[in-house]
């Protein structure tokens, strides 16, 4: 059936996703001009209800688009950093390393542990204060252009669609929303960035993207194990030394853990579970006191980008730009992102006041695309650009001590002996048949300290309307048969941390089950699948998780 003509409004600026960059976007356009219309769409429920991170935030970003934050009552970070480890797990033990090893940059202190969910809450309420509109429940479902193909806006998902795709009675039609220029700000792997990086090739001239899948559950100490401003970060066990990865333990707010594990996606095994691999970490003898007592009570996961420097892709295109995670703004070795989301967002929103305030709009916003190498954001992320590819080449022990040498040397020397590392194959390539490897046995879950993914997917929150269409699709179901399952051993059902897929017995044969209710938004799918044969896109209106404190 013929579908209504969409209702639209027009603005100055569009900013798709109310994350740190998006949000910090919006703030500096209206310091900059008050009088610029700007609005804010997001696909979670509310600000900050899909947003997850470790996280001990760099305060830079903050300190330069709100200065007086550390004064303010409501601010979301109050917890700075008091103790700073990092530890080398074996199976039964560990060998601290000392902070004089990592160059000044790499150090903790001066940082802040806290909820990036709450930060973002906190940039949203500062946003609407400046009169910026934000509408959170309505995903960003498709890029609007113009006939010259310039990008003029978005649509938000239309409501009301039923499984089998026909219009239900509470159907609801999508809005567009039109600006002079647009910016995304969606996160890692995000469904129109995807589509923006193929239009315009904004790729073309950079290494592919490399993601990590980080897992993340946070905790509720007993007074006598809490230490508030310990920051901890591991390596090494349960993870073997040729797959990347490790974990944080921040104590922060009142009486708080913060705990989780980063799996490289670069991993070759594909009976591998990020998820039990974390459950696992929990039981180390250096690590599993901390929970003694304690209880579980929030639960998540995200992708995260990894590529750094020489990922980058190009970040502009006639009438928007890439800010962000959309743009791989994450430090690897430093494990933060947030600081260089809140730069990237101002960066773009100087850029576009100066465009319009020039007259301009719908072109390329050149200052902003040749300017963050050279900014904050660029120095971050140069220095740190080689740790990523010798970690995946040589393995954690090699890898991440030539990584270290090769920080010290541009730390010192202001250059690197390895030039620019390129990382070699996309993460999906990396994943080996089951026939070529030994399958990894994992231990059941105690439900005291280590649990299964279902239980953990309901502390999420996550909700998703039934009777929508799927947003979880799968474009050739017979090669996920002959390849994904034949071939490589289903790994799907083992690299989902929500327990969406599983492969299901069926007389004399397997059935591919996709429970979409289950998705808590991490893009793992659409990055791992050996065949790139998952595409992600948004749900319908705000489904999803529902993140406290995460």
């Amino acid at each position: 059936m013929a579908l209504p003509e969409r209702e639209g409004m027009d603005f100055d600026v569009v900013i798709v996703g109310a994350g740190p960059a998006g949000l910090a976007a919006a703030i500096r356009l209206k310091q900059i001009a008050a009088d610029l219309t700007v609005v804010v769409v997001e696909k979670g429920s509310e600000v900050g209800a899909h947003i997850l991170s470790g996280a001990v935030i760099d305060p830079l970003g903050l300190d330069r688009l709100l200065p007086d934050w550390r004064q303010d009552e409501a601010r979301p970070l109050k917890t700075e950093v008091e103790r700073d480890e990092f530890l080398f797990l074996t199976k039964n033990s560990g060998i601290a390393l000392p902070n004089f090893a990592f160059p000044k940059f790499m150090s903790n202190h001066g940082n802040f542990v806290g909820s990036l969910s709450n930060m973002t809450k906190y940039l949203g309420a500062k946003a609407e204060e400046l009169g910026v509109e934000i509408y959170p429940g309505f995903p960003a479902s498709e890029v609007l252009y113009d006939d010259a193909g310039t990008v003029i806006g978005v649509a938000t998902g239309d409501l009301g669609i039923g499984r089998s795709g026909e219009p239900r009675g509470d159907y609801t039609r999508g809005m567009e929303l039109r600006g002079k220029y647009t910016i995304f700000g969606e996160g890692a792997r995000g469904s129109l960035t995807k589509t923006l990086i193929d239009r315009f090739q904004l790729n073309r001239d950079s290494d592919h993207q490399k993601y990590g899948l980080g897992v993340k559950e946070l905790w509720q100490l007993k007074p006598e194990t809490f230490e508030p401003g310990l920051v901890r970060h591991t390596m090494g066990w349960p993870l073997s030394n040729k797959t990347g990865g490790g974990s944080w333990l921040y104590h922060f707010d009142d009486h708080l853990l913060s705990v989780g594990f980063v799996t490289h996606l670069n991993y070759e095994n594909p009976t591998l579970s990020p998820f039990e691999e974390f459950q696992r970490f929990k039981t180390h003898p250096m690590i599993r006191d901390v929970f003694e007592g304690a209880k579980r009570i929030g639960y998540g996961a995200r992708a995260i980008m990894e590529g750094g420097w020489q990922s980058v892709p190009k970040l502009v295109f006639p009438g928007g730009c890439l800010v962000g995670c959309s743009a791989g703004f994450v430090n690897v070795p430093r494990i933060k992102g947030s600081h260089n989301a809140v730069l990237s967002g101002m960066q773009a929103a100087e850029a576009i006041a100066a465009a319009l305030t020039a007259g301009r709009q719908g072109d390329e916003l050149t200052d902003y695309e040749t300017g963050w190498r050279d900014s904050d954001i660029g120095r971050d992320l140069k220095r740190v650009r080689n740790v990523k590819p010798l970690w995946s080449k040589y393995g954690t022990l090699v890898g991440v001590g030539l990584g270290g040498l090769d920080m010290w040397s541009q730390t010192i020397l202001d250059a690197s002996p390895f030039g620019t590392l390129k990382h070699g194959k996309p993460d999906h390539l990396a994943t080996k048949p089951i026939s070529e490897v030994t399958p990894i046995v994992y231990p059941k879950p105690d439900g005291k300290l280590t649990f299964d993914r279902l239980s953990s997917v309901y502390l999420s929150n996550t909700n998703h309307e039934e009777d929508q269409p799927p947003h979880l699709n799968v474009k050739d179901a017979a090669l996920q048969k002959s390849s994904e399952h034949d071939v490589y051993g289903g790994p799907s059902a083992r690299y989902c941390p929500a327990g969406v897929y599983e492969w299901v017995q069926e007389g004399n044969g397997v059935r591919y089950q996709i429970n979409a209710q289950n998705c808590v938004h991490c893009k793992t799918c659409d990055i791992k699948d050996p065949n790139q044969n998952i595409n992600w896109v948004t749900p319908e209106g705000p489904g999803g998780p529902n993140y406290p404190n995460m």
